[in-house]
């Protein structure tokens, strides 16, 4: 159903969605003064974060949420100064799959992978 929106409208609300997940994993791990809460997910939900979250859930994505990714990846848009093209570009497309399982409320398949992040954080 979503498959129609452009891949910025998907990367946006991807970004949205990975960022509440990201301060909800935050603040149920440990309480920290806001300020670190904010560094640390700063680190994380930058463009080398996601490109990294990406590599590491690559091999588990089926045929259609790579095709969402690849569609994400390879979307002209403005870099920002400080990224590195390549490592934005991934990022675009994590958050595009991200937004895509989200409005076609694919919660469970969100679940799964954001377990996959986690299980990847503890090796």
């Amino acid at each position: 159903m979503k498959n129609n929106l452009p891949p910025l409208l998907l990367a946006y609300v991807g970004d949205a969605v990975f960022e509440l997940y990201v301060r909800q994993k935050l603040v149920t791990d440990k309480v920290l003064p806001i300020s670190r809460l904010h560094q640390k997910a700063t680190r994380i939900v930058r463009a080398g974060g996601q490109d990294n979250i990406l590599r590491q859930i690559e091999p588990y994505l089926t045929e259609e949420e790579a095709d969402i990714v690849r569609r994400g990846r390879n979307t002209k848009g403005r870099v920002p100064k400080n990224a590195d093209m390549a490592a934005y570009r991934r990022a675009t497309g994590f958050e595009a799959l991200l937004g895509w399982l989200y409005l076609n409320g694919s919660q469970e398949r969100l679940s799964e992978l954001f377990a996959l992040i986690e299980a990847g954080e503890e090796e």
